[in-house]
This record gives C-alpha cells, sequence and structure tokens, in this order.
C-alpha cells in the first residue's frame, strides 16, 4: 500500500470486507509503539454520545450551552 499526494490511504478490499469495513464506517487512527493502528470506531466513542439527550432536559440547554463556550 502507498499513500496517495492527498494523503489518502486505499485499504484492500479483502481486507475491508474481512475486518467490516464498508463504505462510511467510521474509523480512527491510533499511534502505538510499534506505529499506527487503524480500527473502526465504536457507536460508545463517538464524540455526539457524551452529550445525547443533554439538551432535551427542560430549559438546560442554555446553561449547557453558555457551559461549553466558556461563558
Amino acid at each position: 500500500m502507498r499513500i496517495s499526494q492527498r494523503g489518502q490511504l486505499t485499504i484492500p478490499k479483502r481486507l475491508r470486507d474481512r475486518f467490516g469495513m464498508n463504505h462510511n464506517v467510521e474509523v480512527e487512527i491510533v499511534p502505538t509503539q510499534a506505529g499506527l493502528l487503524i480500527r473502526k470506531r465504536s457507536a460508545a466513542e463517538h464524540p455526539v454520545e457524551g452529550v445525547y439527550g443533554v439538551l432535551d432536559r427542560g430549559g438546560e440547554s442554555d446553561r449547557y450551552m453558555k457551559r461549553i463556550r466558556g461563558r
């Protein structure tokens, strides 16, 4: 495999099929001592999961927005 001029890397189809990395699957690249690890991002690690439901707590959305904006 080679990295393109634009920094893109093509994962071979046999590996995508083997590890379930289909179209639009989110991946993350994690630095390790041995190099870089490419893995599927689990739903629990998605950034939206951390705030899901926070804005649906009657009246708390304004306080939440001020808090995350540092006001």
